[in-house]
């Protein structure tokens, strides 16, 4: 028997839709990656790599991938108006299965709407009717809007940093908080 139930992958909140990624979503994300920060780790290459097509297998692998650990990266719609606006959800990233990461993107043109929050706040319900009582965010220091969602949604500095000088360094966020004194 597994030890945690699997995210629920088909949320709703006031204003959004939360559902799996589908391989006609590669486009949507590819053009969500050519707007990432220059100092964003994984980006668009020179060479326009990744591809459509290839985003499109890396979807594929991460339903297959979602099916067996019950993580999941949800695209996120608005309501109103279908629109895909970027995604939410839980993912191994630099932590575990057991903790997993809480990870969003969202097009530049919804940024300040409040979508991160509201999206980000229904993926913590979700994480907790899996059974899972920690989770983690791993954030660059200069993404200041990135911790003020995280922190509206509960999340506290761990104390730990991975130091980065090319790109800045990763603030390992929690939820909910550590202990005193535990990294």
């Amino acid at each position: 028997m597994p030890k945690f139930r699997p995210l629920a992958n088909n949320l709703e909140t006031a204003r959004l839709r939360m559902r799996p990624w589908t391989p006609a979503d590669s486009t949507s994300i590819r053009r969500l990656w050519e707007e990432r920060d220059p100092r964003a780790l994984r980006r668009i290459d020179s060479d326009g790599r990744p591809t459509v097509e290839e985003f499109r297998t890396n979807i594929e692998n991460q339903l297959a991938e979602s099916a067996l650990n019950g993580l999941e990266l949800l695209a996120i719609e608005t309501k109103h108006d279908g629109e895909f606006i970027g995604y939410c959800g839980l993912v191994v990233g630099n932590s575990t299965l057991d903790e997993p990461e809480i990870a969003y993107e969202l097009f530049k043109h919804a940024h300040g709407n409040g979508y991160a929050t509201e999206a980000s706040r229904a993926v913590l319900s979700a994480a907790q009717d899996t059974g899972r009582t920690r989770l983690w965010a791993t954030v660059r220091a200069w993404n200041l809007a990135s911790f003020r969602v995280l922190e509206k949604v509960g999340f506290v500095d761990s104390g730990k940093v991975d130091p980065d000088p090319v790109r800045g360094d990763s603030v390992w966020m929690t939820w909910p908080a550590l202990p005193s004194g535990h990294n």
